[in-house]
């Protein structure tokens, strides 16, 4: 077993009331550590944990009909600045942070109140560890890949911040197994390597597989994760290094 206070990686995941603050506030808050063993392996860690948090403003129907959590389920819950520090930086025991999609969480847990943590974004590096995936979702990925240990109801349901965070943590132990944490954080500050067009006449190919005239027209697309794909694609055709790495086969692997 782990040391009594071993270094953790938390996974966090987040319910608000809307997508950005400051309009919109934090409303709960759940986590899950993932801890390295002393086999040498990572592996989900404790009970992890949720709060209620007091997001400062009524929850908008639209938000509700995606969480369930009422008005009255927060409104004796402290205020976020109070809940935050003690659960995102565990001091001195957390190496970093993880959430899938982690670019939502970061807005709402600002460096002040993380102590200037790195952050794992588990759907980046999906991207890169698991391209095959129909798609990248977290619970997409839960039913795709099966993580071994997983309890079913213990990540129900979707969309409230235990079950994700719960859910997220086994991704990230497969991941940090399969991957160094450095690799990981890497990748999480820099936009996601999309392994397949995600629209227009070429949706579902692989990047290599288009021509250039349709490679060139999503350089100056507003969504980063499309420009920085396409830049990556460009740059290999010039001869600047590949997008990913070669297989065994020589086919354009998007895995590393």
């Amino acid at each position: 077993m782990p040391p009594s206070q071993p270094s953790i990686i938390r996974v966090i995941d987040l319910e608000t009331t809307g997508q950005a603050p400051p309009a919109h506030g934090v409303c709960e808050i759940g986590w899950q550590d993932v801890v390295l063993g002393p086999d040498g392996r990572w592996e989900v860690y404790g009970e992890g944990g949720q709060r209620y948090v007091n997001p400062g403003r009524p929850i908008p129907p639209i938000t509700q009909a995606i969480h369930h959590i009422l008005d009255e389920q927060v409104a004796d819950a402290p205020f976020w600045q109070d809940v935050a520090r003690p659960v995102l930086d565990p001091y001195p025991r957390r190496v970093a942070l993880a959430a899938h999609r982690a670019d939502f969480e970061q807005q709402y847990c600002t460096p002040a109140l993380t102590r200037g943590a790195d952050w794992i974004c588990t759907w980046k590096c999906a991207l890169r560890l698991w391209p095959d995936s129909p798609s990248f979702s977290n619970q997409v990925l839960r039913y795709w890949r099966k993580p071994h240990g997983i309890e079913h109801e213990r990540g129900l349901p979707a969309h409230r911040a235990f079950p994700d965070a719960y859910v997220t943590a086994f991704h990230l132990r497969d991941m940090l197994n399969e991957s160094s944490l450095k690799q990981l954080i890497d990748w999480s500050n820099i936009p996601g390597l999309l392994p397949r067009v995600r629209f227009g006449p070429d949706r579902g190919k692989a990047w290599t597989e288009i021509d250039d005239d349709s490679l060139t027209k999503f350089l100056g697309d507003r969504d980063i994760d499309v420009r920085y794909t396409a830049e990556t694609e460009l740059a290999r055709r010039r001869g600047g290094g590949l997008v990913g790495r070669q297989s065994p086969q020589g086919s354009l692997a998007w895995d590393d």
